[in-house]
């Protein structure tokens, strides 16, 4: 189990590292949509690139951190019938919901993702738009968000069952995580 949670630990680290580059992406996303706004309106220029720029940074935003979201127990859940549940109910939910629902669903797309992003590499596919990008980095993004993803599910799902075995703390209480203030650990 001792060679599991460094693994896990090996996943957080990565994905925190990615979450905080990633960071950088919104500032970036911000200027790039003001700029192109300013150019439009006030000067009568417009470009497809920067308009494809901006959804590239937002949906490499939205994939490759959604791993980091995972780590950091930020993503949505049912919270009304599960706070009523007993504390080892939950991690055996979520237990379940990693195995059964989680991981074979990143996996199934990141499996019909593959395709398509050798596709649109072979093809050096471009946007249909005048002056558009190439195609193959965004698709590139899904398969990609769709694997730290799944990483970070096999890291949560190792903390889970070391915190079952009595191994490690709670991995969902926010005091020990760390997971109240993400960056506490910078």
């Amino acid at each position: 189990m001792t060679i599991l949670l460094r693994l896990s630990h090996a996943i957080d680290s990565l994905n925190k590292r990615i979450g905080r580059a990633l960071i950088w992406l919104v500032l970036i996303m911000t200027l790039v949509s003001a700029g192109n706004a300013m150019c439009r309106y006030a000067f009568n220029l417009s470009s497809n690139a920067w308009l494809e720029l901006q959804w590239y940074l937002f949906a490499a935003i939205f994939l490759l951190c959604a791993g980091y979201t995972l780590l950091h127990d930020e993503h949505i859940r049912i919270d009304v019938v599960s706070s009523h549940l007993s504390r080892r109910t939950q991690v055996w939910i979520d237990i379940f919901g990693t195995l059964f629902f989680l991981l074979p669903l990143s996996i199934f797309v990141m499996w019909l993702s593959w395709p398509v992003l050798v596709n649109a590499w072979t093809s050096q596919e471009i946007s249909s738009n005048a002056g558009g990008l190439m195609r193959w980095p965004a698709r590139m993004l899904v398969p990609l968000g769709f694997f730290l993803l799944s990483l970070q599910g096999l890291s949560e799902l190792i903390k889970r069952v070391a915190f079952l075995r009595g191994l490690i703390p709670d991995p969902g209480d926010r005091a020990h995580s760390g997971a109240q203030n993400p960056d506490a650990a910078l």
